[in-house]
């Protein structure tokens, strides 16, 4: 079975699909090893982490495909990316999903704000007409090679035009071609709930942190937000998020020990060298050496290693 054609089966599974937020490839991993069944990747987590600016279109699209590339090839699961607005017009989109669904993605995401587009929780977004949402959403669809390859389309009309709009839009969407419906930075649990009852297929809710409440979008949990209605529930910012204060944590304690003198010892604050080399696939690396690896260079590399180290 095709990834995509996993990730199509989940979304209308009779569960909820949760999809944590994707960056790089130890969130990857990461998430995989967690035993969960798919992925979103965040394009603000790549923008963010990779190039070091927020999610206001600073980031094109070679970037963007050259990191879910990377993702879609060291683990196996399923991951939905993000496409942003797709990066221009109709011909644009075209040629978006085709390089996406190449890299290996199981879906995409295509969204209808004016670029430069910016985080669906950040002020000053506009969108594109229904009219022209509608055949970038076309245009996607018809791209695909393989029917499978899932398509969300995204509206950030809401906040612009208001819920009723936001609501015709994702029809217009489904109508054209799309599988996963997302209205991002809906405000209330009722405004969720009657998205979901508006719309003609699988609605997507963004929770954004996962575990941390913010100013726009309430918090639910994946089981509330499944008595709603709700398909897909994603978490773009919870590893992000986690990662920034992991990294102030460990700085926090480095300058402890440079302010006291003293060591500081905190396995509490990092994993083990072991246990980092595992989650990157050391193993496996280690195991298609061996497979080629002459006697002769077993020897050398290996076996007088262990020799001199015993003297």
């Amino acid at each position: 079975m095709s990834k995509a054609r996993k990730l199509r089966d989940l979304i209308h599974a009779p569960e909820i699909l949760v999809l944590p937020g994707v960056f790089d490839g130890f969130s990857a991993r990461l998430v995989a090893a967690s035993g969960f069944a798919a992925g979103f990747i965040s394009g603000a987590g790549i923008s963010e982490a990779g190039l070091g600016w927020a999610d206001q279109g600073v980031m094109g699209l070679e970037e963007n495909l050259r990191a879910c590339r990377a993702f879609a090839a060291c683990c196996d699961l399923p991951l939905l990316a993000d496409g942003d607005t797709g990066y221009g017009n109709a011909v644009n989109v075209h040629f978006t999903m085709r390089a996406f669904e190449q890299a290996g993605l199981a879906g995409l995401m295509i969204e209808d704000q004016v670029w430069p587009k910016r985080c669906g929780h950040m002020k000053g977004k506009e969108v594109i007409s229904v009219e022209e949402g509608a055949e970038k959403i076309r245009a996607a669809a018809d791209a695909r090679i393989d029917p499978d390859m899932v398509i969300m389309a995204r509206t950030d009309a809401l906040a612009t035009h208001g819920i009723a709009e936001a609501i015709r839009r994702l029809n217009m969407y489904a109508e054209a071609g799309a599988d996963l419906l997302f209205a991002d930075a809906v405000l209330t649990t009722e405004h969720i709930a009657t998205v979901t009852r508006g719309v003609s297929k699988p609605v997507c809710v963004n929770m954004g942190f996962g575990i941390r409440r913010r100013s726009t979008t309430p918090l639910l949990s994946a089981r509330q937000l499944q008595d709603l209605g709700v398909a897909v529930v994603i978490y773009p910012r919870l590893l992000t998020a986690a990662a920034v204060k992991g990294m102030k944590n460990a700085m926090a304690a480095l300058g402890e020990s440079l302010r006291s003198g003293e060591v500081v010892d905190r396995p509490d604050l990092l994993v083990s060298f072991e246990e980092l080399n595992a989650l990157v696939g050391m193993p496996e690396l280690e195991a298609i050496e061996q497979r080629y690896l002459t006697p002769e260079q077993h020897r050398r590399k290996y076996e007088g290693a262990t020799h001199e180290a015993k003297h």
